[in-house]
């Protein structure tokens, strides 16, 4: 498992990060690290390793793109000292194509996008112990619907920087395509983006996978 005691864990993202967290960073006690996938990484690394403390602090802010992300960046996530670092961001770069097509302005198109993930990475990859690149999603099993196609293209980005940087990559799509073989994603999320706390989960069981986490220990 690649944590050690007293590492501290920054997830930095937007609503599927989010979820409800203390803002602008969410950590400790009640709700503060809010409901999504990161509250259950944290129940999971507290319930099978109790001997390792591990700090996770929430930096998701509902809404964000990229652009958003990168403007906070420094205030949200270098200042906090992290160990580790993850970034799961693109979802709204890309849904705001689709949903706000009169304002191009709010939509984050994959030059920028590729740009604003790599000014991000280049912002901590020499301050912590390693970076986690999450892609966005879209729970759609058409691979030939518009926005679908799209999201596969900064899914692709994703992957290219983090083979390039030499990140740890969780692929978010991937693991939603797999689970929707057999349910429908109306099952686990009613805009085929939100997830509930199977959906969630899903994505923690992803995350945690590429950490080396042992399930039977």
């Amino acid at each position: 498992m690649l944590f050690q005691d007293l590492d501290r864990i920054v997830f930095a993202g937007d609503s599927v990060t989010d979820m409800g967290s203390a803002q602008p960073v969410g950590e400790g006690l009640f709700d503060n690290v809010g409901h999504s996938y990161v509250r259950i990484v944290e129940n999971m690394l507290s319930t099978w390793y109790p001997e390792i403390r591990v700090r996770v602090t929430n930096s998701g802010i509902s809404g964000n793109t990229s652009r958003d992300l990168l403007a906070r960046f420094d205030r949200d996530v270098v200042s906090l000292s992290p160990d580790w670092v993850s970034i799961c961001i693109g979802i709204n770069d890309v849904w705001r194509q689709f949903d706000s097509p009169a304002m191009p302005d709010q939509a984050v198109l994959p030059d920028e996008y590729r740009e604003n993930l790599t000014k991000m990475i280049e912002a901590v990859k020499d301050k912590v112990k390693g970076i986690f690149i999450l892609s966005p999603y879209y729970m759609e099993p058409n691979r030939e619907d518009k926005m679908r196609a799209r999201m596969d293209e900064y899914t692709a980005i994703c992957r290219e920087l983090a083979e390039k940087y030499e990140c740890i990559f969780v692929d978010f799509q991937k693991a939603y395509e797999e689970y929707c073989k057999i349910r429908h994603s109306s099952y686990i999320a009613w805009d085929r983006i939100h997830p509930n706390q199977v959906g969630a989960t899903i994505m923690a069981r992803a995350f945690l996978d590429a950490c080396g986490f042992d399930y039977n220990r």
